[in-house]
């Protein structure tokens, strides 16, 4: 076979380091500290910082492929450890701060992490299950306030450690399928799942997430990541301000809509990243206080499906134009996105708007097709209904020391995504339905099936179904419908709102528990969902 005559060049996260080092060491990255002061430095700053870092790790005694854990909200130090840790070689393992504590340290057990870096904030989290944790050698505290304390062994603190390193570091040089980041997921159906990044795998995923037809991003850019550094690689964010140099401002823990809208407005964002409900709010707070964020040229929602009504809100009232994206954690996550329609001319406002209700379309790099249910390929029409399956460079072929899930990768190589979808003839995307009916509210899964098992666990409780039914602030919540044991004796929402809260996270909890007298079922015994969403739907519940 006759064969290229390419340079072998690893595609490694190093070179985005290296690149914000030589051309974008005089741009600023802004992050709004936890006192409300805004903490201010430049890309050439940071790089000094993450050899600092590296060499620290070195001391520290960190090896090729060891996983090293961070509990942090979106800062500059949390940035640094974007990319000392894999440019080292070792792997970056985001922990997600919203996971119930019994997942938080299933992953941490399971990940194997020897270090784990934290905000002081987010200490209590890893004190409640630090008795369960069997690899963690050091916990490294981020932003001690004055006469920080906590229960935890062998702390060391993140200036601490930086402090007497040198501020150069010979990277090394490393293979590009080497692991570079490791993040789980949300645990909706057994224990969470991880996805491990190969350096090659961020590389691609990072050149096509900034492309024009996807979050069409570029240099002149001031962008704030509102999605947490924690969950899915932050929508590869960290990554692009270092390959393209634009302005980056974090928010820190600074997360209610007046603060955001503050930041947006002082630092004049033009693209702003987070979750629907996020973007809920701060319209609210724009139209209440009456902040200018005209600055913005791209509000990019993912994590959920941002409703339509919210959508003309953004771009008829607030002239900001919406890049709707899908994606999961198993897929880096860009799996599509409306970027390409914000600079369309040709199209009217209400014609954009119509089009970026659906998903949108997928970057070069993503292959998908929509599966029915006897397994055979389903044609582009807009009509038919069926799996997604996707493959690309950057959408895992399996999951992190786990083959319970194996069926979730087809035999011809295309990952199962569990979303129900059509695509029209030019590629449009619009997921119709999920399987396992999973929740989605405010960005984060919700197991129906798992909330279910934990009510029916109640000694009051005979049968309990859990559906999603829609919220204007969170997209969706759990609502769940009770058949009492007996008429006489009734759970409370109160019990039940304990008895869940020691089981699962928070947010969680339904908002409302109805008791009914009977759960309608298929013909094979299951809860019928269906109906039970028919039913709400026509206010029968």
């Amino acid at each position: 076979m006759l064969q290229g005559l390419m340079m072998d060049y690893p595609l490694t996260m190093t070179h985005f380091l290296e690149r914000a080092r030589r051309y974008h060491h005089d741009v600023e990255i802004v992050t709004k500290q936890p006192d409300g002061s805004l903490h201010r430095y430049t890309y050439g700053d940071a790089y000094r910082r993450v050899c600092r870092l590296a060499n620290a790790l070195t001391r520290l005694g960190a090896q090729p492929g060891d996983r090293i854990g961070s509990l942090a909200w979106n800062h500059y130090q949390h940035f640094e450890l974007y990319f000392a840790v894999p440019c080292y070689g070792a792997v970056m393992h985001t922990l997600n701060l919203r996971l119930a504590p019994e997942q938080l340290a299933y992953v941490i057990n399971h990940a194997e992490d020897r270090f784990i870096f934290a905000d002081a904030s987010l200490t209590p989290m890893l004190e409640a299950i630090q008795p369960h944790l069997k690899s963690v050698e050091r916990y490294i505290i981020i932003n001690a306030p004055p006469n920080f304390q906590t229960a935890l062994p062998n702390v060391l603190h993140y200036e601490d450690i930086l402090r007497d390193e040198r501020e150069a570091f010979d990277f090394p040089q490393l293979d590009e399928r080497a692991a570079a980041g490791l993040c789980y997921t949300s645990g909706t159906t057994g224990n969470p799942k991880g996805a491990l990044y190969s350096h090659r795998s961020q590389f691609i995923h990072t050149i096509a997430a900034g492309a024009g037809d996807a979050l069409s991003l570029s240099s002149t850019d001031t962008v704030i990541a509102v999605v947490p550094m924690f969950h899915a690689n932050a929508w590869a964010l960290p990554y692009l301000s270092a390959s393209l140099g634009f302005k980056f401002v974090l928010p820190g823990p600074h997360l209610r809509p007046e603060a955001l809208a503050q930041l947006i407005q002082d630092e004049k964002v033009t693209v702003a990243a987070g979750v629907p409900t996020l973007w809920i709010g701060m319209y609210q707070a724009i139209k209440a206080h009456g902040f200018d964020v005209s600055s913005l040229r791209a509000l990019i929602v993912g994590g959920a499906a941002f409703p339509k009504n919210w959508i003309e809100a953004y771009e008829k009232e607030l002239g900001i134009p919406v890049v709707h994206a899908w994606g999961m954690t198993e897929m880096s996550p860009m799996g599509t996105s409306s970027g390409t329609l914000v600079a369309r001319t040709d199209l009217s406002i209400d014609e954009r708007i119509a089009i970026k209700t659906h998903q949108g379309y997928a970057p070069a790099g993503v292959e998908m097709r929509i599966v029915g249910d006897d397994g055979k390929e389903l044609p582009w029409d807009g009509q038919s209904v069926g799996e997604i399956q996707v493959r690309g460079p950057w959408i895992v072929g399996a999951y992190y020391k786990d083959d319970s899930a194996a069926a979730q990768f087809t035999p011809d190589g295309w990952f199962r995504t569990g979303d129900v979808a059509t695509i029209d003839p030019k590629g449009l995307l619009t997921i119709t339905d999920r399987t396992k009916d999973l929740i989605k509210s405010g960005g984060e899964w919700i197991s129906s099936v798992a909330l279910e098992n934990v009510i029916m666990s109640h000694p009051k409780v005979l049968e309990a179904a859990v559906i999603a039914v829609p919220n204007e602030k969170w997209s969706e919540r759990p609502l769940a419908l009770i058949v009492p044991r007996s008429a006489d004796d009734r759970p409370t929402p109160e019990e039940l709102q304990d008895l869940i809260a020691a089981h699962c996270a928070k947010f969680w909890i339904p908002d409302e528990f109805r008791l009914i007298e009977s759960i309608p079922k298929t013909s094979v015994g299951k809860f019928d969902k269906k109906t039970l969403r028919q039913m709400y739907a026509e206010g029968k519940l």
